[in-house]
């Protein structure tokens, strides 16, 4: 049995409390938040122990695991804390609030040798799986550019970080996981209008000479919008998030793949867990995170100085 905890009790942290309280040889032991009357209604919903410090928590009962899903500007302290307590973390993305706190993760998660996973849950969208899968295959032959859109209406809760952050930093991970490949440089051009950092962007990716990135995303949309194109030399590969639908496209053909529909957060947690259990490595990795958000701190330099940066 593992024994698993949740520290945040926001939006994503409600869904991992209810997707841990559903799995099996899995036991929600305790959640934490400063908000006491949310955590203790969460604590009774899900039959668990409510903290309103995530230290106490530490302190008073044993957990083999635990995601944190607090604001980002937490993140670090706060698997610090738990890495010491000799736990293996999963953090929701981005892994932290700049690259001195990713890297001082990473160093505590391996002098304490436990894991440190960072929830990019578009890793574990059953048609991102088969997108890769069919560029692996040869079928669209060489991949020249990959373009997304990720757009939708402002969220009020999302205070701390702008777009790139909180949602445009999906589709860097995407573009690198899908190339396989690192990202060596950003051109980005961005705005302020309704919030306090950017709520628009496009950013340009080059991976090397030949390799090319580009993602549109913003918080003025007034309907979700979460798309991909891969564009081959023998085809182009249309994917939808939301419908988990791949729709692939040549000189002659139309034809949709099979994707078996699944829950990415269920899928995340489960890979989360077997690695806590069976002491595999998880992926993404804390780098993986770490290069992520680089490349995102680094589209908001660009965007705020007018030029390109190299990572």
């Amino acid at each position: 049995m593992i024994n698993v905890g949740v520290v945040g009790t926001g939006y994503m942290g409600e869904n991992h409390i209810r997707i841990y309280s559903e799995m099996e040889d899995v036991r929600l032991t305790g959640i934490s938040d400063p908000n006491s009357s949310r955590v203790k209604e969460l604590a009774a919903r899900y039959d668990t122990l409510p903290f309103a410090d995530h230290k106490k928590m530490f302190e008073k009962i044993k957990l083999d695991a635990i995601s944190i899903a607090a604001p980002t500007t937490l993140h670090c302290p706060i698997v610090l804390d738990a890495l010491e307590a000799g736990i293996d973390v999963l953090v929701e993305k981005p892994i932290a609030d700049s690259v001195e706190n990713a890297t001082a993760m990473i160093e505590s998660a391996e002098e304490m040798d436990r894991h440190l996973m960072v929830g990019h849950i578009e890793r574990f969208n059953p048609a991102v799986l088969k997108l890769k899968e069919i560029i692996n295959s040869g079928i669209l032959g060489k991949i020249v550019s990959i373009s997304t859109r990720r757009v939708g209406p402002y969220n009020p809760r999302i205070r701390d970080v702008g777009v790139i952050l909180d949602i445009g930093v999906h589709d860097i991970d995407i573009i690198s996981f899908v190339y396989g490949m690192k990202i060596k440089q950003v051109y980005a051009v961005a705005g302020s209008d309704i919030h306090s950092s950017e709520d628009h962007a496009t950013v340009h990716l080059r991976l090397n000479h030949e390799y090319s990135g580009l993602l549109e995303t913003n918080w003025l949309t007034p309907h979700k919008i979460r798309k991909l194109t891969a564009v081959g030399l023998k085809g182009v590969a249309y994917l939808d998030y939301l419908d988990q639908s791949v729709e692939l496209h040549d000189d002659s053909w139309v034809w949709k793949a099979k994707v078996e529909r699944a829950e990415p957060l269920q899928k995340e947690l489960s890979h989360f867990i077997g690695c806590s259990r069976d002491g595999t490595c998880p992926r993404p990795s804390g780098e993986e995170g770490k290069h992520a958000l680089e490349v995102a701190l680094a589209a908001i330099r660009s965007y705020r100085e007018e030029r390109m940066i190299e990572i």
